[in-house]
């Protein structure tokens, strides 16, 4: 390995072949070793959440050979995968039966069946993001974007994180902070999500309430696609989705305008928000997701997860934005520029809302 892996493991170097490091360069390379070793654990569980493996876990100790018979997997593969994740402390190995099992404490947080909330899903961005690296690395040198169409599976890996945040919290949590709307949504309003992708939360809520009418916007096709079918086959008669470019909307008005996670990466998300102020009808409400960052990068310096939106904003909401042409902002969007931008569109009454279950998001709820 290298010379700072080296001296982790033996000390100082004989003279004359690399000075010692000192305390802090030994701490940041301490870091260092600990980031690369988590980033490869991100990859397994990943690859453990797109397998079934978690689930499979749950059933008891069990040897390699076991597991992979029972998530119906090839040994080997299962086997090494078990290795990371015993290796990182995420599964515990018994070294006389040389059974495997998840602790309780770690089965609440991963799989499907996750008890406190499947945090498994997120770690897929990791695969998705390094996929377009080397055209991110050229687009430093060049400048320009990557395309929404450059990235593999980013709608569907969306589709599962907001399944999480978005509908599973639709009716307890995000729905409420709207007083009445739910009653309204009841006796039939009109209903529109911006940038919709394929639709999960408009198909809930036309399941929910079919006295309501609702619109999926989204620039994607693919995604679009996916909702259409779904809701076709859920006989959802008062669901439609239309691929739209969302900077260009009119003719159509709404009494309930959403956006779910999908402003900040628009290409002119000031002509988007303006957009949508005209499109509200008397009375209307305009109820926005997005990122909680700051808008001034030292404010997010130590705060949880903000790392994490950054490389999500690099590697796609800014790129996708610029890529058309956009103004780029990704994770520069941030509390303060948010407020700034939908009071400037004409929304003067402006809550914000910060919800347990979902802590990489604010809630605004605007009104005219």
């Amino acid at each position: 390995m290298c010379n700072t892996l080296t001296l982790l493991e033996t000390g100082p170097l004989p003279s004359g072949t690399a000075p010692a490091m000192t305390p802090d360069e030994e701490a940041f390379a301490q870091r260092l070793v600990a980031m690369i070793d988590d980033a490869g654990t991100a990859l397994m569980l990943s690859i453990g959440h797109r397998t079934g493996l978690f689930e499979a876990m749950k059933k008891g100790p069990v040897t390699s050979a076991e597991l992979a018979e029972r998530a119906r997997l090839h040994e080997r593969y299962v086997r090494e995968w078990l290795g990371a994740l015993t290796a990182a402390g995420i599964v515990t190995i018994d070294p006389e039966t040389r059974r495997y099992s998840l602790p309780e404490a770690h089965a609440a947080l991963l799989g499907r069946d996750a008890e406190k909330g499947n945090m498994a899903t997120m770690f897929q961005f990791v695969a998705v993001l390094g996929g377009v690296e080397s055209r991110i690395v050229d687009c430093f040198r060049t400048g320009g974007g990557v395309p929404y169409g450059g990235f593999d599976r980013f709608h569907e890996v969306m589709a599962e994180e907001s399944a999480q945040t978005v509908i599973a919290g639709l009716e307890e949590h995000i729905l409420p902070l709207v007083p009445g709307i739910q009653e309204r949504l009841e006796a039939g309003i009109d209903v529109v999500d911006i940038g919709c992708g394929s639709g999960r939360a408009i198909n809930v809520l036309a399941a929910r309430y079919p006295n309501s009418r609702f619109t999926g916007y989204d620039l994607c096709e693919d995604a679009v696609a996916v909702g259409r079918r779904e809701a076709e086959q859920k006989g959802l008669a008062n669901a439609r989705f239309e691929a739209r470019d969302v900077a260009n909307l009119d003719g159509e008005t709404f009494d309930l305008a959403l956006t779910f996670d999908a402003v900040h990466d628009q290409a002119q998300p000031a002509t988007v928000l303006a957009n949508i102020r005209r499109l509200l009808r008397p009375g209307g409400v305009y109820l926005m997701q997005d990122i909680d960052a700051a808008t001034d990068v030292a404010e997010n310096v130590g705060k949880p997860l903000t790392p994490f939106i950054y490389a999500i904003s690099c590697m796609h909401c800014m790129t996708v934005s610029l890529s058309q042409g956009g103004e780029g902002l990704g994770a520069a969007w941030g509390e303060q520029l948010a407020l700034r931008m939908l009071n400037e569109a004409g929304f003067s009454r402006v809550e914000t809302h910060r919800l347990p279950h979902d802590i990489m998001n604010i809630y605004y709820v605007c009104r005219p």
